[in-house]
């Protein structure tokens, strides 16, 4: 069973959510606030949403500067899975652990609704338990959540497969406003070349639960679970050929 560390910012308000998606689905999952600099043994780390510091500077901008955020990083260097969700993209994007920035939506207004997204990399921590090109439908809940990049970077994104998720465009079956925000290439998140470092713009623990109606986000929740598991296999094998 993987522990996971939800990290909690003075504004988080999704970190209930997460922690109870990440137990529901097989880790043990415990809080550890901003000031603290352990993460207590975390196999996997999570971001959650919200509004750290009140987005007051930027968002994400003073969150980067937390004591917790030495050990994430460290956490990351060596390999450990790191998902952040929302506003904890907006923070991987400000401690530069994922490239380029989000910036206000296009249309300049806080949007909050259900959008239809693809998942473009299943070679990920967060997204191994999902076919490649999985439709799933997720909340999303952002004012700063428009994606943005040089084009180089953008470049290098798409060549490397480094885009999780891609929001779709509308159709008949799904009317959902496509691109709710404006991004570059439609792109609702992204990973790091290891694919241990995923940040995503719609709430996956706002879709994990029949009761909420939704259930297409419980990947995220069950993909570090299944990817623990294969290492602790992994191990075993190894030890027994040993």
């Amino acid at each position: 069973m993987p522990r996971v560390a939800v990290v909690r910012f003075p504004g988080s308000n999704c970190d209930f959510d997460t922690l109870r998606a990440a137990e529901r689905y097989g880790s043990q999952a415990y809080f550890v606030w901003h000031r603290d600099t352990d993460l207590r043994g975390a196999d996997v780390v999570i971001l959650p949403g919200g509004f750290s510091y009140g987005d007051y500077l930027r968002s994400g901008a003073i969150a980067r500067f937390s004591p917790i955020m030495q050990a994430v990083q460290r956490h990351a260097a060596e390999g450990g899975p790191l998902l952040g969700i929302c506003n904890g993209f907006q923070i991987l994007c400000e401690a530069h652990l994922l490239p380029g920035a989000l910036l206000r939506n296009a249309g300049l207004t806080f949007v909050s609704k259900p959008v239809d997204v693809t998942v473009e990399q299943t070679d990920t921590a967060f997204t191994c338990d999902y076919e490649p090109g999985a439709r799933l439908r997720l909340p999303v809940a952002h004012g700063e959540g428009r994606y943005v990049a040089s084009p180089d970077t953008l470049r290098m994104l798409e060549a490397e497969g480094r885009v999780v998720l891609r929001y779709v465009a509308a159709t008949e079956r799904s009317p959902f406003q496509p691109n709710p925000n404006g991004s570059a290439n439609h792109i609702a998140g992204i990973c790091n070349p290891a694919g241990n470092i995923v940040g995503v713009m719609p709430h996956p623990e706002r879709a994990a639960d029949r009761l909420l109606g939704l259930t297409g986000g419980s990947g995220f929740f069950t993909s570090p679970v299944s990817s623990h598991q294969d290492s602790s296999n992994a191990r075993v094998s190894s030890n027994e050929v040993g």
